[in-house]
């Protein structure tokens, strides 16, 4: 079995301060939770960025500083920015990040109802529109699917050529509106993936790590982090996105499966190696 890519997503849009104070805002604590995560395994970095604040924002300028901080700490690591943002941002803000030509990106691939009022909108004409713009500059889509529909859509722009073969996906399981999370239904969203994917899993809340187990038996790979789960077990509240790594990293070791450096990551997902 290949070695495993563990993804740190380490401050997302939604989190707060207030829910666990190590979220990350400012430049010098992203740069901080990511140096964390890196040194305890991780080799992708999955980045939101925040204003001081904690407003979210897609703000180029805030990605370029931020993606500096972290480059200048782990000078190997793969940062993937998001295109997601958060709810309620245009394409124009979401976009913004791609510009800065990271190795890799995620690729929403459909509209899913995040609770109460707040909607996800990913249209299929912005879904073509982001992929066709990851692909002019050479960026890695991730593709990030909340149920198997999504999964349909991602072959569909495949077939069209607007995301290139092998593709990657994230499976994010257990967000309100999306496919739960079970193993019942981890396999029915793999089983629908096309031969030759690679694919993350994205359990969230008290499914992290459970989610993360079923997929690293599986031959997936798993992200965890602050934007996903806060907690390092019930009632204990992680002290940094690098504890999270290293509980990921001892269940992979307990199942067998040796941790991926970001250059075998980027040997796995097929992005070319840095020089």
């Amino acid at each position: 079995m290949e070695k495993l890519i563990i993804t740190a997503a380490i401050s997302g849009a939604e989190v707060t301060k207030n829910q666990n104070p190590n979220v990350p805002y400012t430049i010098e604590e992203i740069a901080r939770e990511a140096e964390s995560a890196y040194k305890a395994g991780a080799s992708v970095i999955h980045l939101h960025v925040r204003e001081d604040d904690g407003t979210p924002t897609q703000s180029i300028d805030r990605f370029k500083e931020c993606i500096e901080a972290i480059k200048n700490r782990c000078p190997d690591v793969i940062i993937q920015p998001s295109t997601g943002g958060a709810v309620g941002m245009s394409n124009e803000e979401r976009l913004q990040p791609i510009e800065l030509i990271p190795e890799m990106a995620t690729l929403d691939c459909g509209t899913c109802n995040f609770g109460g009022d707040e909607v996800f909108v990913n249209t299929e004409n912005t879904i073509i529109e982001f992929a066709q713009k990851m692909k002019e500059l050479g960026i890695k889509p991730e593709c990030e699917v909340f149920d198997k529909g999504m999964i349909d859509t991602a072959i569909r722009q495949n077939k069209k050529g607007n995301i290139l073969s092998p593709m990657h996906f994230n499976i994010v399981m257990g967000v309100n509106g999306g496919i739960s999370a079970s193993p019942r239904d981890l396999t029915f969203m793999v089983e629908s993936l096309p031969q030759g994917s690679t694919f993350t899993v994205s359990g969230m809340g008290r499914h992290q790590m459970s989610m993360a187990a079923v997929s690293i038996i599986m031959g997936g790979h798993v992200r965890v982090g602050f934007e996903d789960n806060l907690y390092l077990e019930k009632g204990v509240l992680a002290k940094s996105n690098g504890e999270l790594v290293q509980k990921a990293v001892r269940i992979a070791k307990d199942l067998g499966r040796p941790i991926a450096t970001p250059n075998e990551a980027r040997e796995i997902l097929n992005i070319p190696l840095k020089k």
